[in-house]
């Protein structure tokens, strides 16, 4: 054996104990994240829950996932598709309660977009459209909310009787609610999660969907 191929069989060796070592790493910091949620105490649920609060799926499942949102946040928007997924793996067996979570500049206007879409019984289409064109509408240099309203009533929303229906006292209520336990509960990123009661560390998507795969097979 010459030096070249000593050399080849080092490098390939050291190569594949770093691979090995970045896999036990990467499993042990899952392990530890998932120690640490499972050790971690179920928060007061009526500050997770409120009676206005949308949801999406069964009212009745059996496992709740909360997710602290912003209708301008471009990680809520990233997560959308894979809330899609939860949805489709489990179809009658989980709940998204959606809280709004609004630290950006226009995200006010945006909620009370949805809210009217709520009223109009088009909550989740608006949604999807909504956070389809926030790029359109939610720009760094200020947002263009006529350009979301637009998107809204592309897909459905009665736009003149939202026009009037926005400034509904109730709707400035459940804004002024969600807001108020957003800064009980310490919510400082979104989107932010809570399954089953407990703040749901993301560590990747498809981790995020078996530790809900995980909660149905145990609720």
């Amino acid at each position: 054996m010459n030096r070249r191929t000593l050399l080849i069989g080092a490098s390939a060796a050291g190569a594949a104990a770093f691979v090995g070592g970045a896999y036990v790493l990467t499993r042990r910091r899952e392990a530890e994240t998932a120690a640490a949620a499972a050790a971690a105490p179920a928060v007061d649920q009526s500050l997770l829950i409120r009676p206005h609060s949308p949801i999406l799926g069964p009212v009745d499942a059996p496992v709740t996932l909360v997710e602290f949102f912003d209708p301008s946040c471009e990680a809520c928007r990233a997560f959308h598709p894979i809330l899609g997924e939860v949805r489709r793996q489990f179809p009658t067996q989980v709940r998204i309660v959606m809280r709004y979570t609004l630290f950006h500049k226009g995200s006010d206007e945006a909620a009370r977009i949805l809210e009217v879409a709520r009223m109009q019984d088009k909550f989740e289409q608006v949604l999807g459209a909504l956070l389809e064109k926030q790029p359109e509408w939610a720009k760094d240099g200020g947002p263009q909310l006529d350009l979301a309203w637009q998107a809204a009533g592309a897909v459905g929303l009665d736009l003149a009787k939202a026009e009037t229906d926005k400034l509904f006292p109730g709707i400035t209520a459940t804004i002024n609610q969600d807001m108020a336990d957003v800064k009980a509960l310490g919510v400082d990123r979104t989107p932010t999660f809570y399954l089953q009661g407990k703040k749901l560390e993301i560590v990747s998507a498809e981790k995020f969907v078996e530790d809900v795969r995980l909660a149905v097979e145990g609720s």
